[in-house]
């Protein structure tokens, strides 16, 4: 059974949140409501801002990702949830000067309605070059191109509302995909924390509309596939209805996969409408055995099961995050949907900023996590395991400790661990990827430490400390790779930022 705690169920008053402040974002994109947070766009170096390619990701990973078309006879398929309030850009402004940077990392920003917890967000889109003509239909392209480039099969696209931006973005992400990749799925979610006055006509109006687009993912029987977030919000009649209004008015056949907050044993009536379940997991390494319950429960109901993966989650608008014990928890709740024989995987998130949650390539992190998540996927597409061929070091850790509080009158709304997560840690962890066993140098603040690691995967916890943190790979008494974080660990804080920042060895640091 998957985590029943109420902690879980955040999400809804959380969305509802974020979609107010988006809505005074785009009434006040164009206007200067703050200079960004001192250090915001900055580590040690320029950053990098080149989108990825098929060639990047061959060179830049521990292993060879197999070509697109071999990943897609895989009938094993691999998403990632697209939030639309944070696209690459929200006003093609150089990224030193652009929404993001004055409104959302800044405790002053949108007229410092964000000042209680220190800003919005704590992390970005790693930021995209100014477009000439059509930016945000190029921008959402260029996300398309890295998400199929690391082995997605597409993105489930929240669907926030019937009309207004939101929607119009939607639309414009399913044109992206046509034009883009036609082989990339975007899969059609209505979100039921956001849709609360949804009517059983009015979706299906909605997801007709968007259904034309010719890469709405559907099934090879012609079934239009829907993954409504948060499916218990309406009843299974309710959504029968729905369904049948869809068929009738628009000639629409569903595969329905409901997802669900919490997947307790007495939604199991919902299979009789579905074609598969899902839920939104748990963000804990020590909590990913409830989902793998699940997914048996699911294929016990004769249904598919789209697994969650996810890497951490993080909210300074809520005050709250989970303990995901650097790469711990993605590399247990990937395990988990390879253990639970899982049909689908969602990644939770894409690039929802506000949660932390994020895989897409990002500001702090590059793309470190999403490299991870073209390893596990191939497992799990292909049913073997990689051939490491590169050694490749990953490096995790906070720039904060755990127990360090900024001044309240920097940050008055204090971030807590949620009730039920894991033992909140500090610590820096070295995963290394080699193709045979080497030494092990690392560095964290003035401490030095050498170990031996096998070859193969390998996960070390080393303790922080103040500044910046290093390993490098040396085979032989030569080093064959090496990686440094690029934020250092500091005291005191202004402000809390409870997130694990990633690096990778694979990709050059600037």
């Amino acid at each position: 059974m998957a985590d029943r705690s109420s902690g879980r169920n955040r999400r809804t008053s959380g969305r509802r949140g974020i979609l107010a402040g988006i809505a005074l974002g785009v009434l006040l994109l164009g206007a200067w409501a703050g200079i960004a947070t001192a250090g915001a766009l900055r580590a040690d170096g320029p950053v990098d801002t080149a989108p990825a390619s098929s060639k990047a990701y061959s060179t830049a990973l521990p292993f060879d990702l197999p070509p697109t078309a071999e990943l897609r006879r895989s009938p094993k398929l691999v998403f990632a949830h697209y939030f639309t309030p944070y696209p690459l850009s929200l006003d093609n402004e150089p990224a030193d000067r652009d929404y993001y940077t004055r409104n959302y990392l800044t405790p002053d920003g949108e007229k410092g309605k964000h000042s209680a917890y220190g800003g919005l967000l704590r992390d970005r889109p790693l930021p995209a070059a100014p477009e000439d003509g059509d930016w945000e239909l190029a921008h959402l392209r260029q996300e398309i191109r890295t998400a199929r480039d690391a082995g997605l099969d597409g993105f489930t696209l929240d669907l926030l509302s019937e009309a207004g931006r939101h929607r119009e973005r939607a639309e414009l992400l399913l044109r992206a995909a046509r034009e883009e990749d036609q082989g990339f799925r975007i899969q059609l979610m209505p979100d039921m924390t956001a849709l609360t006055d949804a009517t059983p006509a009015s979706l299906a109006d909605l997801l007709a509309d968007l259904a034309r687009h010719p890469s709405a993912h559907r099934l090879p029987d012609g079934r239009l596939v829907v993954t409504p977030f948060k499916a218990e919000a309406k009843s299974a009649e309710w959504w029968r209805t729905m369904m049948r209004d869809l068929e009738t008015r628009h000639g629409i056949r569903t595969a329905l996969v409901p997802l669900f907050l919490d997947f307790t044993p007495d939604r199991d009536h919902y299979a009789a409408i579905s074609h598969g379940l899902s839920e939104w997991g748990a963000r804990s390494p020590d909590r990913q055995s409830g989902a793998v319950a699940d997914a048996r429960r699911a294929h016990r109901l004769g249904k598919i099961w789209m697994h969650p993966v996810s890497v951490q989650d993080a909210r300074p608008n809520q005050g709250l995050f989970d303990e995901a014990g650097n790469t711990e928890t993605l590399r247990a709740s990937w395990q988990a949907a390879i253990d639970a024989r899982a049909d689908w995987v969602q990644l939770t998130t894409w690039n929802d900023y506000s949660e932390g949650s994020h895989v897409a390539p990002s500001l702090h992190n590059g793309h470190a996590y999403l490299d991870l998540c073209s390893y596990y996927l191939t497992r799990f597409k292909t049913g073997t395991w990689p051939t490491i061929l590169r050694d490749t070091l990953y490096l995790t850790a906070r720039v904060q400790f755990v127990d360090d509080l900024p001044p309240a009158t920097r940050q008055p709304q204090v971030i807590r661990p949620r009730e039920g997560t894991a033992t909140p840690r500090d610590t820096v962890e070295v995963l290394s990827f080699l193709t045979a066993p080497a030494e092990i140098r690392t560095r964290t603040g003035t401490a030095t430490d050498t170990y031996r690691a096998p070859s193969g995967v390998h996960a070390r916890l080393l303790p922080l400390l103040t500044g910046h943190s290093s390993a490098t790979a040396v085979r032989d008494g030569t080093t064959t790779t090496t990686v440094t974080s690029r934020y250092p660990v500091r005291r005191p804080v202004d402000r809390q930022d409870l997130q694990y920042y990633a690096v990778t060895s694979g990709r050059a640091q600037r």
